[in-house]
């Protein structure tokens, strides 16, 4: 029996999530489970199917660390949403789209095991605001992926210039959220998709 962070990793290399969007090395271990919640109650569950109509909002997002912070604060973390099949999976031509980016994320506070309240905290605005998925008509089903990626210090930013800032549709295709990853030195901890 796999325990629930190595079924994740053996899910994401079962559906080529590594290594389309993460790479094989080096290994990628969880840190985190990721929970992605959309506003009508649906949830992303490793790969499972949602409607276009499920994710026209942008979801809640909660995990716990599975480890004890090395940083004397809180550490802060990046959550990435790009989907890798587009405009599909046979021809993915504009792999990746980037569809939403959030830094400063926060883990709940431990009061909200009392709170009942799991969500994480989006402490600044998003960097890309959330895009639904739209995928085209005829195109098979999309992997959307959420990624989420420790920071690599408490006053983390992405410039003001960067690419990530620039939001028009054209500007979101052919992203490469490995190259962003290796660019601002962020640690992958939680993995989740539909």
């Amino acid at each position: 029996l796999l325990d629930p962070l190595s079924a994740v990793s053996q899910d994401l290399k079962d559906n080529d999530i590594i290594p389309d969007v993460i790479p094989v090395d080096p290994p990628f271990h969880p840190k985190v489970l990721l929970v992605v919640t959309f506003p009508n109650g649906q949830e992303a569950l490793l790969g499972n199917t949602l409607a276009k109509t499920d994710t026209a909002d942008e979801p809640a997002v909660a995990f716990t660390p599975m480890e004890v912070p090395d940083m004397a604060d809180e550490p802060t973390y990046t959550l990435v949403m790009t989907d890798p099949d587009a405009p599909s999976r046979e021809n993915p031509k504009f792999r990746e789209w980037r569809h939403w980016v959030v830094t400063g994320v926060k883990a709940p506070a431990t009061s909200a095991i009392e709170t009942g309240n799991l969500a994480a905290q989006l402490t600044k605005p998003a960097v890309t605001p959330y895009y639904p998925p739209t995928p085209p008509p005829g195109t098979g089903k999309h992997r959307y992926v959420l990624l989420l990626y420790r920071e690599p210090n408490l006053d983390f930013s992405i410039p003001v210039d960067a690419p990530e800032r620039k939001n028009e549709p054209a500007n979101r295709k052919n992203w490469n959220v490995a190259g962003f990853v290796n660019k601002y030195g962020l640690k992958l901890v939680g993995v989740n998709y539909f």
